[in-house]
């Protein structure tokens, strides 16, 4: 029998299909839903500093660094009113979730700065989350602040993350650093125990009629895995953090190809928000029919085997990749 077993974050699971932060874990009747579908973790949809500090005069200052990025944001900018749930609701809801359902709440916070608000991360694992994902984004546009800057401010966030908390944390990083390996190993120093690879940037849009900003939100497609296969390739074996991928997860082969770069975990939301949590079912027949075909025994037996773990020289290795990929290329003329 094929063993889709996996962990992920400590925790033990029955596959490695987790649906990732979105309206779909807004409430209790989808995630029941998820789980029934197979589902074998869910991590819900985040509750962002700027609720919880709303009357601080922080807001206005966090939100012109790029709430548009944020993958539940519903406006650009938006107003505190807009805000789907309050923080003593947010925690009420995990509850709620957790007598619901029996498969691991990963729940998630949003934010970047290390204020009050870090209080809410008790509440949290009070209220029986297993797991917290901490999805960090933050846009420096000021041409003063370094990338060492923006490095050390990370890195602060965690160390007094881990510092509050005892459940598993994980960190949700969008991919824009110089040296992004160097980076990871830093948060892995720092305690963190899983690398979310990658948060989703999304960009505004200008309304030429209005002369307006306006949302742009577009869901994930097919390419997007590429980048992040690659830096899970890249990582695995070098960091002691699992490694988790979101973005352009939407197949059955999908789910293998991060399986093989060094995944413990493949994220799925715009797939699951088009088809609806049946389409887990679907993937997870054809996982096992692939595996079967091929002759694969469990899931453990395929994680990393396609890393650069044994290249004694991983960059070297990526640069030859890049040069050949470009000498492939025959224009159609």
């Amino acid at each position: 029998m094929i063993d889709l077993t996996t962990t992920y974050l400590g925790l033990q699971l029955k596959n490695p299909i987790v649906p990732s932060s979105s309206p779909l874990t807004q409430k209790v009747d989808h995630i029941k839903r998820l789980e029934d579908a197979g589902a074998a973790a869910v991590v819900l949809h985040s509750l962002f500093e700027e609720q919880i500090m709303k009357e601080s005069n922080l807001l206005d200052h966090y939100l012109n660094y790029g709430t548009e990025g944020y993958w539940e944001a519903l406006s650009f900018f938006p107003e505190q009113k807009s805000y789907l749930i309050g923080a003593d609701a947010y925690v009420e809801h995990i509850r709620k979730v957790k007598a619901a359902v029996k498969i691991p709440v990963i729940a998630s916070l949003n934010g970047v700065s290390t204020g009050g608000w870090l209080k809410y991360a008790q509440k949290i694992e009070q209220a029986g989350a297993d797991a917290l994902e901490l999805n960090m984004y933050y846009l420096a546009a000021d041409p003063n602040q370094t990338g060492v800057d923006v490095e050390a401010m990370y890195l602060e966030l965690v160390r007094v993350l881990r510092a509050s908390i005892s459940i598993p944390i994980a960190v949700k990083l969008g991919a824009e650093f110089t040296a992004f390996a160097n980076f990871v190993k830093q948060l892995d120093a720092v305690g963190v125990d899983g690398i979310v690879l990658f948060n989703r940037f999304y960009q505004p849009d200008f309304d030429l009629e209005k002369l307006e900003v306006e949302p742009s939100l577009d869901l994930s497609q097919a390419y997007e895995l590429r980048a992040r296969l690659r830096w899970a390739a890249l990582l695995y074996g070098r960091v002691q953090a699992d490694l988790a991928i979101t973005g352009g997860v939407h197949t059955a082969p999908d789910v293998l190809k991060c399986m093989m770069a060094g995944a413990r975990v493949a994220m799925m939301a715009s797939v699951l928000l088009e088809r609806g949590p049946a389409h887990i079912s679907a993937v997870l027949n054809d996982l096992t029919a692939w595996m079967d075909k091929h002759e694969y025994e469990s899931i453990k037996q395929m994680q990393g085997s396609m890393s650069q773990k044994s290249v004694a020289y991983p960059a070297a290795f990526e640069r030859a990749n890049y040069v050949k990929v470009l000498q492939s290329f025959r224009p159609a003329i």
